[in-house]
This record gives structure tokens, sequence and C-alpha cells, in this order.
């Protein structure tokens, strides 16, 4: 697969997940063959069906958009069990197959968060997706209700309500009584928001309901049964709807799995948070652990930190904790750097295949900085790699002015409506720090991250909420794939998914980055393979990423992922067959966390 690259990729926001020892890694060539028959699938229960087959079929008014696509929106029921009452508009977007006449259908792709938007990863498509691929489907993008293009969930009347409101939440997470005290105030109210002023939408945004629109706009295509990528939480909604349609599967792929009873919470696990039962830290420092490994195997002509690389990210998280670094620049003006952002960079930067890059370099950087004997010239030089980081954080950070950014109550509208949480938001003081005594670094930055949907203060619910069973057999496979190093989605959410499914084939990927839809030219065949012609790679198959920590040639550069500001696609227009790929744009679970928080 070839690729478009640049000297250092910065990923994006984190997703969740990981349990379990890590697999060790073994080569092996994407051997498939082609599923034979199998038993008869489960059947869509009467409820589901009476739900979703009473709505009539809506007409398309598709019109041409941002160059090289289409769009259309629809109105769908607000509630599945009153089709006639009150509705909300939904936003789809396709880029139509190169090859008309041998179209297969309609290939559905959501980008995960949950609040990520389904028209911008199907604009992107052409930059990421296998050539084959976008000659034979037409690519459908839908942006959940709520989220971006579609109707908006707001939990506040005003921008200034907002503002108030997630003045707390302004941290990557929080280090000091004083910052967990306002953290938890913000959560409360945020949580408070969303069950008054958020509703009805609110309370109408959990998976099951995007399944169901998915299955209704899945017959508005024309398609008897669904084709599906998901990515990151987009196998969440993979998997549900697989369960409540099994019957309805043509093809579905799910990329950076996560177990959907960890996700949901049942029964005792009701109690605990999401975080304990994902385990999504312990994959981050899994996979920051093995860094350090190779690093220090590579020595210091290719890692800057080799010979004791473990200890010296602990040094300097430890004087970050102690004092943080405040850097002067005549562009950015005087910011900070403390031991969250240093954290929360690492995070984002585990997010990409060469995130061990930036993960050496920021190291190194605030050694040096945070070292008072360091000589001046190594302190310019250290100043110089940090502050590049800070710029480009800055152009990446939240901000909530005008007009009004709904990201993070698309994000809660999701996860607070469809998984259990504990009572009270100030239990999230000792239960964060209980995750970060457990796994390292990262444990607060996951429990942290669904403070706001407390049972106790987001009080708004769906009443048809899915709540399993998780395990039908579907009509057609469904693919499972996970990557032994993703810091987000963790490979065993992966492996357990599978041995639920009946009708499943679980593919591994030594790949590194969260996902592993083009990071390995092995994984990224066997999906297109699977999507385009129902051949399943062989049972056992492990693949092999192309980016390896530390052991790439002199000069070779990083995979960008694809971008999804909208005008900026359109004035490039689609790529031409055959042109370098990128990453996909995939949105993981926790919009609050960015590289550095420049302030």
């Amino acid at each position: 697969m070839q690729r478009r690259t640049r000297s250092l990729a910065v990923a994006g926001i984190i997703g969740a997940l990981l349990a379990g020892s890590a697999v060790a890694p073994a080569a092996a060539a994407p051997v498939v063959h082609r599923q034979g028959p199998s038993a008869t699938s489960d059947r869509t229960s009467p409820i589901e069906a009476r739900r979703v087959d009473r709505v009539p079929t809506p007409r398309l008014d598709w019109y041409p958009c941002y160059d090289y696509a289409e769009c259309a929106t629809v109105r769908l029921p607000l509630d599945y069990d009153q089709p006639r009452g009150a509705t909300t508009e939904v936003a789809l977007l396709r880029v139509k197959a190169r090859d008309q006449q041998n179209r297969i259908g309609s290939l559905f792709v959501n980008p995960g968060g949950p609040g990520g938007s389904g028209t911008s990863i199907a604009l992107a498509a052409p930059y990421f997706f296998g050539d084959d691929v976008l000659d034979r489907f037409d690519v459908v993008g839908v942006d959940p209700r709520g989220v971006a293009n579609s109707e908006q969930v707001r939990c506040f009347a005003t921008v200034g309500d907002q503002s108030r409101a997630y003045a707390g939440l302004n941290v990557a997470f929080p280090v000091t009584k004083a910052e967990e005290r306002a953290y938890v105030a913000s959560s409360k109210a945020v949580g408070k928001g969303c069950s008054t002023t958020g509703r009805p939408l609110s309370g109408a945004m959990s998976t099951a309901e995007v399944a169901r629109d998915m299955d209704v706009l899945r017959r508005a295509v024309g398609d008897r049964k669904l084709s599906y990528l998901g990515f990151s939480y987009g196998s969440v909604l993979g998997q549900y709807y697989a369960n409540m349609f099994p019957d309805r599967v043509r093809a579905l792929v799910i990329d950076g799995v996560l177990d959907p009873y960890a996700w949901l919470g049942k029964g005792k696990a009701r109690d605990l948070l999401q975080e304990d039962r994902m385990r999504s830290a312990e994959g981050a420092y899994r996979a920051l652990s093995e860094i350090f490994v190779r690093c220090d195997a590579a020595g210091p002509a290719a890692c800057p930190i080799a010979g004791g690389a473990a200890d010296t990210y602990e040094l300097v998280a430890q004087r970050l904790r102690a004092k943080p670094v405040v850097i002067e620049d005549p562009d950015l003006g005087s910011f900070t750097i403390g031991y969250a952002d240093f954290v929360a960079a690492t995070m984002s930067a585990l997010y990409d295949p060469y995130g061990y890059q930036q993960v050496a370099i920021l190291t190194a950087a605030l050694l040096v900085l945070t070292d008072p004997a360091a000589a001046a010239p190594a302190r310019d030089g250290a100043r110089s790699a940090v502050t590049r980081l800070a710029a480009e954080a800055r152009q990446q950070a939240r901000r909530y002015d005008f007009p009004y950014d709904n990201n993070l109550e698309t994000f809660l509208g999701v996860d607070c409506t469809d998984a259990n949480h504990p009572k009270d938001a100030a239990s999230w003081p000792a239960r964060a720090a209980k995750a970060d005594r457990r796994d390292p670094y990262f444990g607060r930055v996951w429990a942290w991250a669904t403070s706001p949907c407390a049972r106790s203060t987001w009080t708004v619910r769906d009443e048809d909420a899915y709540t399993g069973p998780f395990d039908r057999r579907t009509s057609a496979p469904v693919l499972v794939v996970g990557n032994y190093w993703d810091p987000a989605t963790n490979y065993h959410g992966a492996v357990s998914s599978a041995a639920l499914l009946p009708n499943s084939r679980l593919l591994s990927s030594d790949s590194w980055g969260h996902t592993a839809y083009g990071t390995s030219a092995c994984a990224t065949g066997a999906i297109d393979e699977y999507l385009l012609n129902g051949t399943l790679p062989a049972k056992g198959t492990i693949c092999v990423g192309d980016a390896q920590p530390f052991a790439e040639a002199a000069g070779e550069q990083a995979t960008e992922r694809a971008e999804t500001a909208k005008r900026s696609l359109a004035d490039q227009g689609a790529p031409r067959r055959g042109e370098p790929k990128r990453l996909p744009p995939v949105v993981a679970p926790l919009p609050a966390v960015g590289t550095l928080t420049v302030r």
C-alpha cells in the first residue's frame, strides 16, 4: 500500500480499552479462504422488526456537495415506538462508486467517537480506502442523531451557560485537589444540563437508536443487507447492529474493537467505572512500556532517551508534578506544560503508528527544560521542540466560543445514555486515583472522561437502549480486527468480541497506533477482500504493521491521517486511482484530551 508522508505525525484524540497480556507478535501472510455455508442466522426479533419496518422507506433527495460527493437529509423517528411522533433530522453523505456498472452496493462507515462525523469520514474515503473498494461501493456516512450536520444536541441554552458549566473541564485531567473539585462541579453541571435542556434528543442518542436509523437508511439506499466498516466506537455500533438485526448483514467489519459488555456494564459491573471494565489505561501503558523497551534496544542513535527510557520518562513526570515548565514564546506568548499535559501528549502520540517518535522527542526536550542545570544551548533546542508541538496543540484546541460547540455533548449523549456508571460524581477522585495506581500515567485520563455520566446527575435515559445479548449468529460473518499495541481499543476487546459472536473471524495485527486499517498492507488487504468478495482471512492470521518503533530506515517518514475538514477536502478534490493512501480519520472516545494544553 503506497503512502503519503510527513516528518512527524501528531495523533488526534483517544479512545477506550485493554485487558490481559499482549500476544507475542508473529509474522504471517494474509492467507485467505472463502467462507463456506454456515448455520442459519438468528432472526431479527419481532419487536425490533416492527419498530423499523413500519417506518416508510425515506426518499433520499441527493444533491451535489463538496465537489465530488452527494448529500441528503432525512427525518427519522425520535422514538421508534412512536413512528408518527416527533422526528429528528439526520444527515448523510455519499461518494459514489467509480464503476457504477459493477457496483456492489453501499458501504456504511463510522469513524468512532462516539460523536464522530460519518459524513466527514465518507468524504475522506477516497484518501484512505483501497481503489477496488472505491470502484465497487458507494461509500455512505451518516452523522448519528445529535452529531455534526444532523440535528445537534444542545445541553445549554447559550454559549455563555455552556462555558460557565465547562469551566472545570479545561484540563487534560485533574491532578490537584482544587482541579478535582472544579472537575466534579463541572461534571455535575454538564450532567444536569444534558438531562434537562438537552432533552429530548439527549435521551434518544443511544447506540441502539443509531443502529435503527442505519437499518432504515440501508433500505433507503436500496440495499437488501448491510455492508459496514466501523472504527473504534464504531465497533460498538457494528456489534449492536449485528445483534439487533442479525439476518440483515451482508459484510460487517469492526476495527479497533470495544467489548460490548465492558462498554455497557451489566449486573455488579454497573457500579464500576467504565474504565474499570474496559481497562483502556492498561493498553496505553503496555504500549508505552514496549516503546521504552524498543528504544533502549535501538540505542541513542535512533532514540534520544535510550539507556533507561522508562526511568527517564518517570523522572520527567515527577519533575512536572513538582513544578510545571513555563515557556515564553514571541508567537504563542507564555504557556505552561504540567504533568497532565505531558501525559495527554503522550497518549495522543500513541494514537499514531509513528507516535513513538513524538514520545521520545518530547520526553528528551522536557528532561532538559526541567533541569535547572541544563546548558543554555540545550535549553534553546529543547524549547524549540516543545514550542512546535505546542503550536500544533493550539491549532487543535477545543474552544467554547461562538458558534456553539457540542462535541463533548455528543460523546456524553451516547456514552452516558448507553452505559451504566457509578452514582455520584464526587466518587471520581478516589476511583481515578485507584485506576492510576493500577495503570500508571493513564488511569486518571480514562477514569475522568466519564465523570459527567454519574447517575445522580445524568438522569435522562433511553427506555429503548439495547442491553444484549451480543452473541447472535449473523447472516454473514463479522470480521473482527484488533492490533496488539492499540492504546485506545484493546486488542483483547477484539478477542472477547470475536468469542461472543459465533459467526465471526478474528484478524490480529502486530500494529501501532489506533485501529489497523492503513497501518498494515496485510490487514488492509484482508479487510478489502472481505468487503468486496466475502473472503475471510484464514483462522489465526496475524498481520505485521508497516511501522515498528525505531526500526525504520533513516529518513523514512510517517503516514498522516486523512483530514476531515469538508471544505479543505472539497478544495483538494478526490485523489485519482493509484495515488498514495493515508490513514482513516478515526475518532476515539475521549474528546477532552488533546496534545499539549497551551494556557
